[in-house]
């Protein structure tokens, strides 16, 4: 690897083209910023971080709010479906006596 030189060190010759060199402006380091400012920023960077805790516990409270309103509107249906099955269940035991003793009658009047 060859070390850097300037413009002015390399020879100029009419098989080489030649270039001008523009260097990057240096810019100035900012200065260390003191103390109470880089406590500042930091006081800055933790309010921002709790309002944004905040915002995102309300938001998952109000998504709570809405899980428990539909867990209760679930346990309200399937409250409903458990009596609609007492009742279905009631409906074909009945059913079933009633074809019991049809089956019965028939049977006898068969035998008759």
């Amino acid at each position: 690897m060859t070390s850097p030189t300037t413009a002015a060190s390399i020879p100029a010759t009419a098989d080489c083209p030649t270039a001008d060199i523009i260097r990057f402006p240096v810019r100035d380091k900012p200065a260390d910023p003191g103390p109470e400012e880089r406590l500042a920023k930091a006081l800055d960077s933790l309010n921002a971080a709790i309002a944004d805790q905040r915002a995102a516990v309300a938001a998952w409270r109000s998504v709570l709010g809405e899980l428990k309103a539909t867990t209760t509107g679930l346990d309200e249906s399937l409250t409903r479906y458990r009596g609609n099955l007492r009742a279905l269940s009631t409906s074909v035991s009945s059913l079933r006596a009633k074809a019991k003793s049809l089956e019965e009658w028939a049977d006898n009047a068969a035998e008759e």
